[in-house]
């Protein structure tokens, strides 16, 4: 599970199904986008996302709308996918650009300061980027993601 923010958090599957890891976080809400995970006392939105496939805006939406709403509840969030990389990345850096003013590339390198093994794959970008009217391409997406992701993890 990696810290982003102090109302956001990146995991995987198995980190959202530790209540106990969950709780000693605090974390009162999470977006689910590989399985739909359940436990009492926190908000759950499962919106099921294949990965490296474009997502729908509307879809985009839910999710980023989900995450601002809870934080705005005061709640810690959680984004979670199968391995905690690419769905889950997408999301929090789109709650990011929502609630910070961040652009795309600048919301990924903040969670990458966080989540050195994040790396939205290219579709994920490009339906971001299209949200948020900044179109990038599916060649600049993904040289720009791996060549961001190849300098975090030289620098650790």
């Amino acid at each position: 599970m990696h810290k982003i923010r102090d109302w956001l958090f990146i995991g995987k599957y198995r980190d959202s199904m530790s209540l106990p890891l969950l709780n000693s976080y605090t974390i009162g809400a999470m977006l689910h986008l590989a399985e739909d995970v359940r436990h009492d006392d926190i908000e759950i939105l499962y919106l099921p996302i294949d990965d490296g496939v474009p997502i729908k805006q509307d879809t985009l939406k839910r999710g980023i709308d989900f995450i601002v709403e809870q934080k705005t509840q005061g709640k810690i969030v959680m984004s979670a996918c199968g391995a905690g990389i690419s769905r889950s990345t997408s999301f929090a850096m789109g709650a990011l650009m929502q609630v910070e003013g961040l652009d795309l590339w600048a919301a990924y390198e903040a969670v990458l300061e966080h989540h050195p093994d994040a790396f939205p794959l290219a579709p994920l970008v490009m339906s971001l980027g299209d949200y948020f009217d900044q179109p990038v391409g599916k060649e600049e997406a993904s040289e720009k993601t791996l060549l961001m992701h190849v300098d975090r993890k030289r620098r650790g």
